[in-house]
Parts: C-alpha cells; structure tokens; sequence
C-alpha cells in the first residue's frame, strides 16, 4: 500500500500537493464517516416516511368517522321528522314549531326549513318556508324567509331536491340570511298521503362550525385570505365530488372554491378523478409544495375527506433523528485529525513561507527575497509563477504611475475646458432683477466634463433674443462647435431681427468646410416684451412647451437642423403670448434620459410634471 502513495507520475512534478493531501485527509474521512452517515440517514428518512404514512392513516380514518357520525345524526333527525311533518301538513303554522325543535334537540345542526311547493298553502302566498335558525348566541330564534325576501324557489337546492325520492347532500353554498356562514344541506322530499312531494326539508350544517371543530391548522385569516400560509403545516381538507371546498385552513375558500385550483388542475376535472385510488398514502403537489396525502372517503356521501403533510416535515424529523449520528462523527473526524495533522504540517510549511513573503509583496515591497523551495510539486511551480508576478508587478507599477500622472493632466486640462464652456453661458439669475415683466432661468449639465449643448439670450431695443441648441455629439468637438454657434448667434442677432434669417446664416456658416459633418438642433425666437409676439424658428429641436392656462407643445414646422444642407429655406412662426406664459426650453438630454432600466425618461413625463407644477 505505502508504495501506491509515494508512485511518482512520468511526466510533470515528481509529487502532486493535491493528491497527498486529498488521500490523507478526505479518502479517511469518507471511509469511517461517509458510508455510515449516508446509509443511516437514507435508511432512517424511510422509516419516518413509512411511520408517518401508517400513523396518519389511523388518525384520518378517526376523523372521517367523526364526520360520518355527524352527518348521519342530520340523517337521522330529517329522516325521524318527516313522518310529524306529513301528519301535520293541514296546519302550516306546526311547521315553525317542528323545525324549531329539530335545532333544539340535535346540537350538530345549525338551522332547518320546510320549503314547500309554489302556492302549496294558498293563504300564505306564493311560498312558504318555515325556518328556525341557531343564532351566535345558540338561541334557536324562527325566520320568516319571505319577510328576508329570499326566493327559495329559484334556488339550486330545492330545483334538484324536490325531484327527488329520497333524500340529497346539496352542493355547499354560502348562506345570505345569516352571517355569509358556508353550508351543507340534507335535502328530504316530503309526501302528502298521495305520495306526492309537497315540500323539501333542509338540515343544514355549518362548515365553519365542522371546520372548527376537525382542523389541525385554525382557521385565522381576514375575508381575503391573506393571513393564510401552507407552508410546513398539516391540515385537512374535504371537497364534494366536484372538488368544491367543503373544509380547509382558509376560510374564504370554504364553499367559494374548488381545490384543483391549488394543485394545477382545470375545473373540468372531477375530484374524484385526482384522488389516489390505489393508496392510501400519496405524494402530490399542492400550493406548489411537496406534500403526503391521506385520503379517505366519507360514507354515505360524495365527500372526500384528505390530510396533507407537507414532505419537509418528514425530512425535518429524518434530520433530527440523524443529528445523533452527529456524536459519531464528531469522533471520526478527531481521529482524522491526529492522523493528520503532522501530514498536513509538513505539506503546507512551504505555503506558509511564501505567505509571509507575499504579504511583504502585498505592502509594496517588490524586492523581497522568497523562499527556496524545493519539493518539486505544485507548490514549487506556485513559487515559480509568483517570482514572474513579483518582476511583472513591478514593471507594471512604474508604467501606472506614469499613466496616472498622463491622466491627471488631461483631467486637469478638461476641467479647464469645462470651466471655459460654462463661462460661455449665462449664468447670473435672475439676469434682469430690475424688470418685473420678465424673468429667466436656465442651467446645464453637460453628460462628460465638456459637452455640445448650448442656451443663450440678452435683451436688444426691448425685446428678448434667445436660443437653445444641442450639437451632435458629445466631448470636446461638440463643445467647440457649441461655442462656434453661441459666438455666431450673438454676432448675427445684433444686426438681424427675424429668426430664421438668424438660423439660415448660422446653417451657411456651418455648412461651409463641414468635413466632420457634424450639425446641431437649434431653436431660435424674438420676443417683442412690449406686446408678447414672439417670432421663432425651430431647426429640428424638441419644441418647446407653453404654460399658462394649460400646458402644451409650442407648434414647429419640420426644418432641418443646422450644417445639413446648405441654402436650406427656414421657416419663419409667429405666435403672441398671453402675461404670465411661460416658454419652456429643453434639449434631448431631457427626454431621452434613461433610468437604470434604460427606460426613457420620455415627452408625456414632461409634460404630465409641468402639468402638476402649474396646479399647484
């Protein structure tokens, strides 16, 4: 055996560090602790699953006996009643006191009605329906349903009940007269002496009352069922055979709700169809958790009866019972250590040396000696490879400081830039604090140090020049031809008044010796302060918008924007604007901003904001 460890390979480092250090530690570790642990934990994880599976079995069936008890005392109380019910059938008023006393005498029931055919009873009307109900203070108190103007002949239960010949479970429903409580009904048809159905008793049960009193989880939540939450929790729940809700945690879903809903299926499939048929204890997906199922069926009826068990819970308990295995391998793993730790001393003193040397490296001193290694391994070719990082660091430390000091003064040069620029533009406002007939604001950030985008205005034989442009591109060429522009605009203004005179000389001059074919949106207007007109001119910028009475856009003819095409005929617009409008004025670095999701930031927000500022 000793020979398989000290084999060295043909090629490459006599020894690998990796292959020592992995047969000395790990290969031991798996052997006495691996195997064991594995098995035993695998093997306990059945045993609870399988435990689980017999012990939840015999505690479902108890309940589904409970209920089968419960239902069958209804059956009993409706079926002992009618025979009272057919020999007092002259009398209508003995009905209130029969149903009156089927509440009083079986406490499982929570209210009863005789509902009778349409105009059985000519003197009471259309329909009579004596009903006694037991109220939140279990006081039986009578309800004429008439009075709560209820139709019970168009209701569902007493179509299919009063066709029938024997007695019906009805489908849940929740009842309005009383509390909105989900309810069950035993439906029997009653015979005259001609064997002709005349009426439907209906013993109704209250599936909170029997959810209450069966649940494992309570049943605690709002109307919306928020509060309720599945996970890592055993409950029951109970469906028809259509898989109506007839009990479950959430009481909102009682009789309002079918359960294929929560495990993924269409309402189309009967409930009898997902139920497990062939055992009695089955995995399934509900409320997108792995759970362990019970199924067991309540007789007489078409109701299915399941309890869940969420498949962590088992795992929990096959987690706990392995943690006593913990001990054993708390054991194992000192006898691992004692064997190994000389083994692993030996192998990492070499890493430990040149530690100490890289963190010497780590402070900046490059020149520090490292040591000699001379294992032959992986270690030795780590040794190797770092002496090469040690030289390349330093020559790569010599080239940053060089570069650093490049990118200082190109910084330091493009803040002068950028300072130059601004002091290009207005920048004292309010510019005209002795006016009371206009006042002006206007602020620019340009994306980098420097940038194209331009504004600029000044007042000449009482009226406002003003532009705003925005030049393709960003950096230092935009910003040079921003101040080309600014320096234009204001030469050209002062000796020519109408705007797009302005802007056909600014397109001219740009046009001419446009090698980089760069151009800028600009947009130009005269206002005459005296009377509020304004003549403008838009050369393919974002237009601008009016506040006032409202807010909306400034209309602007499609015009090219500037240095596009030389000779370009620009449209001249007028408008007079009404005392206190204001001109909003943006570039595209407004509406075209974009959030960390690169949505924009978009026109309709502009807008929609001006909108909000102007009312309040």
């Amino acid at each position: 055996m000793l020979s398989i460890f000290k084999k060295k390979p043909k090629t490459g480092y006599p020894r690998s560090f990796a292959k020592r250090l992995t047969w000395r530690i790990m290969l031991r570790m798996l052997i006495i602790m691996g195997i064991p642990v594995v098995l035993l934990f695998y093997l306990t994880y059945l045993g609870v699953v399988s435990g689980m599976g017999v012990l939840t079995n015999k505690v479902l069936e108890g309940e589904v006996a409970e209920i089968r008890r419960i239902t069958s005392d209804l059956y009993v109380a409706a079926n002992n009643t009618a025979p009272s019910i057919r020999e007092h059938l002259y009398n209508p008023d003995k009905m209130y006191d029969i149903t009156e006393q089927i509440v009083k005498l079986n406490p499982y029931i929570r209210s009863c009605g005789i509902s009778f055919r349409e105009g059985y009873y000519p003197a009471k009307g259309r329909h009579y329906s004596p009903y006694a109900l037991r109220d939140d203070s279990n006081k039986v108190v009578r309800i004429d349903l008439k009075a709560a103007h209820y139709n019970y002949l168009e209701a569902k239960w007493f179509r299919e009940a009063i066709g029938k010949k024997e007695g019906i479970w009805s489908s849940p429903y929740i009842d309005t007269l009383h509390n909105n409580t989900p309810i069950v009904s035993y439906l029997l048809p009653i015979r005259d002496r001609r064997d002709s159905t005349v009426a439907v008793l209906g013993v109704d049960l209250s599936l909170d009352w029997l959810n209450n009193k069966i649940q494992l989880a309570k049943a605690y939540e709002n109307e919306d069922g928020k509060k309720w939450n599945a996970k890592r929790k055993l409950y029951y729940f109970m469906t028809d055979s259509m898989g109506t809700i007839l009990m479950h945690p959430s009481k909102h879903r009682i009789a309002r709700q079918k359960m294929q809903r929560y495990m993924s299926l269409p309402d189309s499939v009967r409930a009898a169809d997902f139920y497990s048929s062939s055992e009695t204890f089955d995995t399934d997906t509900i409320e997108n958790e792995e759970v362990f199922v019970n199924y067991g069926t309540v007789k007489y009826t078409n109701w299915t009866m399941a309890l869940v068990i969420p498949q962590v819970v088992a795992d929990i308990i096959g987690y706990v019972v392995a943690s006593l295995f913990i001990l054993f391998i708390v054991l194992g793993m000192l006898v691992v250590y004692v064997f190994g730790r000389r083994a692993i001393q030996k192998a990492t003193k070499p890493l430990s040396q040149l530690a100490v040397s890289a963190d010497e490296v780590a402070k900046g001193h490059f020149d520090t000696a490292l040591p000699i290694i001379k294992t032959g391994d992986e270690i030795h070719l780590l040794r190797d490879s770092f002496e090469n990082m040690q030289q390349s660091l330093t020559k790569y430390v010599a080239e940053l400081r060089e570069a650093t000091a490049q990118k200082a003064a190109i910084e330091n040069e493009m803040k002068v830039a950028h300072n130059i620029q601004m002091s290009m533009l207005p920048k004292t406002f309010p510019p005209y604090p002795e006016r009371d007939d206009i006042d002006i604001f206007g602020q620019l950030t340009p994306a980098k140090a420097v940038g194209g985008d331009l504004f600029d205005f000044y007042i000449h034989d009482e009226k406002l020049f003003f532009c705003i442009g925005d030049v393709s591109g960003k950096g230092v060429p935009a910003s040079l031809v921003m101040a080309v522009i600014r320096s234009l605009f204001r030469n050209v203004s002062a000796h020519v008044n109408e705007p797009h005179l302005i802007v056909g000389a600014l397109n001219e001059s740009m046009s001419e010796n446009n090698e980089l074919n760069m151009f800028a949106t600009l947009f130009v207007g005269v206002l005459d302060l005296a009377t509020g007109h304004l003549d403008y001119c838009n050369a393919g910028h974002d237009s601008p918008l009016l506040i006032g009475q409202g807010v909306a856009p400034l209309p602007c003819d499609p015009n090219l924007p500037v240095g596009v095409m030389p000779d370009w005929q620009f449209t001249l617009q007028q408008v007079t604007l009404a005392p206190q409008t204001t001109i909003f004025l943006y570039t595209d670095g407004l509406n075209e901003a974009e959030n960390i999701l690169h949505a924009q930031f978009g026109d309709d927000r502009i807008i929609n904001l001006a909108e909000t500022l102007l009312n309040r």
